[in-house]
Order: C-alpha cells, then structure tokens, then sequence
C-alpha cells in the first residue's frame, strides 16, 4: 500500500494568489447564477471592472472544491469570490481555470492546496490551457438580451468566440471579436488546433437550424454571438428531439480527451500540485 504525503506550506504559495487581480469599478452589471440567470440573493456583486472581457469564479483552493467552484461567466458571477478577466491577465486565468479542473478530485487527494507553478510556463501549456478552457464544460460565457434583474433589462455579451461569422456561418456580426484576435499571434499546438477545428464544426451546426421557442428561451438564444454552453447545449437539445439528423460530438470529444490527457500530467510536472 501506497503512502499519502501531505505539505504543510505558506498559503502565499497558494495558486489563488499568484494572479493581480483587477479591481471592480464604478459600472453595474448584471449578477449571474449561471450561464444566462441573473442572481437571486440580496447580497451580491454586481460591479465590472476597466476592460475586463469575462470574470472567472475560483472559490477556494483545495481540489475537493475547485471541481464545483470554478467556472468563467460574461458577467460577474453574483456571490463574488473570483477575478475580472482581462487582455492582460487572461493568460494566466486560462491557465489558473485550467489547472483547478484537470484533476479529479479523489478520496486520497480532495484536501491537497493547488500551489503556483515552481517551473517556467511554456506559450505551449499556456496557449493549450487556454484551447482547453474555451472548450471546457465550466466556460459558461454567453450572448443573451433581456435578462431581468432589479426591475431592468440587461444583456451580457461574449467575448469568448474562437471564429469569425464566416467561419460558422453565423447570420449577423458577433458584436466582440476579441478571442480570434487574441487568437490572431498565437502559435498553437496540434492538440488544441484539433480542438478547434473539431470545435468549429459544431458552431457550423449549430447555425444550419432554428430551435424551438422552449429551447430559444431556456438558452437565451436571441443572439447569434452564443457561447460554447448554449452551443453544445442547444445540439443536445436537437439530438434528443429526433426531429433533425443528429450532430456527432465524437470527433470534439476525441480531440478534447487527448489535449487533457497533455495538460494532466503537467500540472504536477510544473508544480501546481504535489503528489
């Protein structure tokens, strides 16, 4: 039988503090509880900061709750305890989202803290962590019009789009266009350029029909600039009605397991956890 190591180590060591975090201003935005819903409770933060393109939820630092509290939002997510993402930053959020969900969270590990990196960051993890994170079932950034909260309307836009209209086939402009020219410089690796390539067929599908209103109204699908929840979650939705030839997730799926499989490992090799 195995031994369980365990360090006890200075919390200034910790992942959740290794990125500047932006500070909020004065501009009011709308508090999210997930993907599309405003927030419900009476405290809440809804304050956006200068530039900030989307605002990740990092709650805690240990592995049991980095699987449930970590996901990245067009808005603010409305109980606070995360950080606005910006141009400047986002290298390092998609890198600090990335390593709190590649692990799975065990009986043996779910206690252990995630520490920052004690080895250089190669473009390569880093451009990867990011492919992995704008394809990860916690990217719940989204378009969406008419989201009543505090007796207004409001809308959130994503910024988080790795294609051009013409690339998907999308019927209006996306009103960002910040993640393909983020996009533009970066050499990829084949990992996640199969990602995305893999990707992008699903964004084309998903233009090829309308969905039902129920589906339209559950999603927010009033906008072309959807995101990657309501994309996959709007194909579900048809795969499951039968009433359109269903879209095979399995060349995504394939492509996506093998950059996890990359990214994995590294996460210990390059110091973020101990074994």
């Amino acid at each position: 039988m195995g031994e369980k190591k365990f360090f006890n180590l200075p919390v200034n060591t910790y992942l959740n503090v290794w990125l500047d975090r932006p500070k909020p201003n004065s501009t009011e935005v709308v508090p999210l509880k997930n993907t599309v819903s405003p927030y419900t409770s009476k405290k809440y933060l809804n304050k956006w900061s200068d530039n900030a393109v989307a605002y990740v939820w990092s709650q805690n630092n240990d592995l049991q709750h980095t699987a449930t509290q970590t996901a990245l939002f067009s808005s603010v997510w409305g109980d606070g305890h995360g950080f606005y993402v910006n141009s400047e930053n986002l290298r390092q959020a998609s890198v600090v989202f990335s390593v709190r969900r590649l692990i799975k969270p065990t009986w043996i590990n779910d206690r252990d803290q995630f520490l920052q990196p004690s080895e250089p960051l190669t473009d390569e993890f880093k451009n990867d962590c990011l492919i992995w994170m704008l394809f990860n079932g916690s990217n719940l950034t989204a378009s969406a019009n008419d989201l009543e909260w505090n007796d207004k309307k409001w809308s959130i836009v994503n910024h988080f789009i790795p294609y051009t209209e013409e690339e998907v086939g999308a019927p209006e402009r996306f009103e960002s266009d910040f993640m393909v020219r983020y996009l533009a410089d970066k050499q990829l690796s084949p990992e996640a350029v199969a990602v995305l390539e893999a990707g992008k067929k699903l964004w084309q599908a998903y233009f090829t029909h309308t969905d039902e209103h129920n589906v339209r109204d559950e999603l927010k699908l009033n906008r072309a600039d959807v995101g990657w929840y309501q994309i996959r979650n709007a194909l579900k939705r048809r795969n499951e009605s039968g009433d359109v030839v269903p879209v095979s997730f399995t060349e995504f799926e394939t492509a996506y397991k093998l950059l996890t499989e990359k990214l994995q490992p590294q996460v210990y090799e390059l110091g973020f956890l101990r074994a």
